[in-house]
């Protein structure tokens, strides 16, 4: 399907453009884009995920084939291949994919070298953002320019964090790369939640690492987690997210919530 011929649900309002980050990896990050996407999809939002994540997971976890891309978000920061050449369905209704590759590796290196290299994924989703709802940018695990780009790319960020031990380490170092980005490239920059994931209920760990991150951020906190679940972890193998794979699942539940929580803060 053509993304140009999906309406928006909400065309009257600006898009949401949300980087979803942290630069611990493993945190349920991937996990967050695909499934959160999903969930606004069924509610009939027309979402876009940028994956910025060289390791491509959101991709493939959205049902694209990495190995027959042909363009990537590297095209089009690096190659001025327009946006909307590199824009594919996914596996989710109304959730289109701007795929990553390997090659996304290497731009690192070659933005470096590149004029307003912290400004070309801004220009790229300016380019088609007003066709979508909502945009999420799937951050690779590290503070490098391609996370600089998707900082100054979005109007917000939501956090992922996971339940376990050292959950919170990293999160001060998260927090002055905010600081700077607001005092440089993106006054607007603010925290638009964060999210706890991989609870586990039967261990008190969990519930104190919540606790914890609740009175660091406080209102921040969405009021659903998302619990450490079989399902959740098997669907991204199968080229899904948890909607078609397992739509009465716990994980499928609280990424449902999660949504909500989402459209309610605006």
């Amino acid at each position: 399907m053509d993304y140009q011929k999906t309406k928006r649900k909400s065309p009257d309002k600006d898009p949401k453009v949300i980087a979803i980050m942290n630069q611990k990896g493993g945190v349920g990050k991937s996990t967050t884009a695909v499934n959160l996407s999903a969930a606004l999809g069924e509610k009939n939002y027309k979402v876009l995920v940028v994956d910025f994540d060289p390791q491509g997971n959101t991709t493939s976890g959205l049902g694209v084939d990495k190995n027959a891309v042909e363009k990537s978000v590297y095209d089009a920061i690096l190659n001025d291949v327009p946006m909307s050449e590199t824009v594919e369905n996914s596996t989710s209704h109304n959730v289109f994919v701007i795929p990553a590759t390997i090659q996304l590796a290497g731009a690192e290196v070659e933005l470096v070298q590149a004029d307003e290299r912290e400004t070309r994924l801004k220009k790229a989703i300016d380019e088609i953002k007003d066709s979508f709802d909502y945009i999420f940018i799937d951050c690779p695990p590290s503070l490098g320019v391609l996370t600089i780009n998707a900082l100054t790319a979005c109007n917000s960020i939501l956090v992922p964090i996971q339940c376990e031990f050292y959950a919170l380490e990293g999160v001060t170092k998260l927090m002055e790369s905010i600081k700077m980005m607001k005092s440089t490239l993106n006054p607007d920059l603010e925290i638009f939640g964060i999210v706890l994931t991989m609870y586990d209920k039967r261990t008190s760990l969990s519930k104190q690492v919540a606790d914890e991150v609740r009175n660091y951020f406080e209102k921040k906190v969405f009021k659903t987690v998302i619990p450490r679940n079989v399902r959740l972890s098997e669907a991204p193998s199968y080229g899904e997210s948890i909607f078609e794979y397992d739509k009465l699942s716990k994980g499928a539940q609280a990424y449902r919530d999660l949504a909500k929580e989402v459209i309610r803060r605006g």
